[in-house]
């Protein structure tokens, strides 16, 4: 079951794709965060949602929103992604142990082994005031995450 609407976001610690470490509550009192799980890097679904969010990313940096991205790649296949599409936001590894973030949030796949299309906008308290999650195949309407950006910036 995924995390809902009005519960404290699950805090994390995850390396980026340059080995740095990532703690999802050190924005905490500072900016929203975009919490983008996605089941693989060079995938043809996931590269079209996150050259989106690239395309994007004026929209969000503008409204202060960490866009944070997390998959369960190691750090070296989201470094090649991240620099082959220009990605200009985090790329978080839940590589081991193997998808502990995602099973936090309730997005974790045991038979496949990869985080399903799950999708969190996290206040500046922690508290998570969208949810979303997409069944394996089906991309994003991202309209619904945009409307709870502006929401919360109004």
């Amino acid at each position: 079951m995924a995390i809902e609407v009005g519960s404290q976001a699950p805090d994390f610690t995850l390396s980026d794709y340059n080995k740095q470490d990532v703690t999802l509550s050190s924005f905490r009192g500072d900016k929203p965060v975009l919490l983008v799980f996605y089941p693989f890097a060079f995938s043809g679904i996931c590269q079209g949602e996150l050259c989106q969010l690239r395309d994007e990313f004026a929209e969000y940096d503008g409204k202060g929103v960490q866009v944070l991205g997390v998959s369960v790649d190691t750090p070296f296949s989201l470094k090649a992604w991240a620099e082959q599409q220009g990605y200009q936001f985090p790329l978080l590894s839940d590589f081991w142990p193997h998808g502990e973030v995602a099973k936090a949030y309730g997005v974790f796949n045991d038979k496949a082994g990869l985080a399903t299309r799950g999708t969190f906008l996290i206040d500046t308290e922690g508290v998570v005031r969208f949810a979303e999650v997409n069944q394996p195949g089906e991309a994003r309407d991202q309209s619904g995450w945009k409307k709870a950006v502006a929401d919360l910036a109004s």
